[in-house]
């Protein structure tokens, strides 16, 4: 099928560029010498799952729970779900745990102890690793503090709970656009989970993983001796804030969104079209850069991924997406009503969560379509 008669908004996923990042983050783990656990948030589908694990992928982590049942679903059995357990997800979360090994996150005492009481009452062993920030100061306790010190004293030392051991997410590094200061963070994060783990070492716990992860760090990091495995997820489809920061070029980026001009006033230096914040979000892009002010940058011929910098996707609304020259007279006798065009996205992870289904291109054919899981 082609680009044409597929209908607006859609989705579109060049396999060609995907398999090539699959490739690249891949090859990449292995030189590091740590297991790769995808984040499967970026793009919610099995099949896509399916294509990492041919690369190696040791096991998936999940943002929330009807992800892990599409990926239990179809056959992948070793999760992650990445998110700090609360007191009400832990009879769902041991309920899914039945179907494969679900590994909770815990950064929290009290709720530690209510998942060990639950887990004592079903008869059940579940995973858990405790999470620790490593600089981002968003969820994970602080690994100088003397209650981390005892959770994980206690979650290590638990019978009724399997610890798996450490994991951050060095989130900060989404706002370093500076080469040395991402490389610096992609240090930071190492080196505060190592750490902490030799203090419980030394303390006589046994610390049997340590998980990071982050696009921006793993695909800048040289050394990662004594960590175990690493959770990129943007990197299958990544984006215009991955350009911002340096990871790739706008020909890595994998998704985009096919979209049609539905109004162009004459004379007006504005072209509308039918892909608005329900198909790209609203979240901003680069705060540096050839793309930054962008709500997305926007390729004229829809049969092609390279954008066209002098056209900004200036603003958006639910359903609208307003283009613009950046100089004056720039629209003129481009992007008629009718006309179609691709836009890359600001941040993949949201766009993609904004469908139901993703088209995949293969060359200039829609060869197939796959269904992205993010129900609620």
């Amino acid at each position: 099928m082609s680009l044409l008669h597929v209908r607006t908004p859609a989705l579109i996923l060049d396999r060609v560029v995907l398999e090539r990042n699959l490739d690249r983050m891949a090859a990449r783990a292995a030189r590091l010498g740590v297991a790769l656990r995808p984040h499967v948030k970026t793009h919610k589908c099995v099949e896509v799952a399916a294509l990492q694990k041919e690369r190696g992928a040791h096991g998936f982590t999940v943002s929330t729970l009807p992800e892990a049942e599409a990926m239990f679903a179809a056959g992948f059995d070793d999760l992650t779900w990445a998110l700090p357990l609360s007191p009400q997800a832990i009879d769902p979360a041991l309920d899914l745990g039945r179907r494969g090994t679900l590994r909770l996150l815990v950064d929290d005492a009290a709720t530690f102890g209510a998942l060990e009481t639950a887990a004592g009452t079903r008869g059940a062993r579940p995973h858990a690793w405790l999470k620790v920030d490593c600089g981002y100061h968003r969820a994970g306790v602080d690994p100088a503090s003397p209650e981390a010190l005892e959770l994980a004293g206690r979650m290590a030392s638990s019978r009724g709970i399997v610890f798996d051991g450490l994991l951050t997410h060095a989130g900060h590094s989404y706002y370093a656009y500076e080469r040395a200061r991402r490389l610096a963070i992609a240090e930071q994060e190492r080196d505060v989970m190592v750490g902490f783990a030799a203090r419980l070492r030394a303390a006589g716990h046994q610390v049997p993983g340590i998980s990071i992860g982050s696009t921006p760090t793993l695909s800048i990091v040289e050394d990662l001796a004594g960590v175990s495995e690493a959770r990129p997820g943007n990197y299958a489809f990544l984006d215009l804030a991955q350009v911002g920061l340096g990871v790739c070029g706008v020909e890595e980026i994998a998704v985009s969104i096919l979209a049609t001009v539905v109004s162009h006033p004459p004379g007006a230096e504005r072209a509308v079209i039918d892909a608005g914040a329900l198909a790209l979000s609203k979240d901003h892009g680069p705060e540096q850069g050839e793309w930054s002010g962008t709500m997305g940058a926007v390729c004229p011929d829809p049969a092609a991924t390279v954008p066209d910098a002098a056209l900004r996707l200036a603003s958006i609304s639910q359903e609208h997406g307003v283009i613009r020259p950046s100089r004056p007279g720039g629209l003129r006798g481009r992007l008629p009503v009718g006309a179609r065009v691709r836009v890359l996205p600001n941040h993949s992870c949201l766009a993609t969560a904004c469908f139901d289904r993703l088209h995949v291109l293969e060359g200039d054919r829609v060869t197939g379509s796959w269904t992205i899981h993010r129900g609620r």
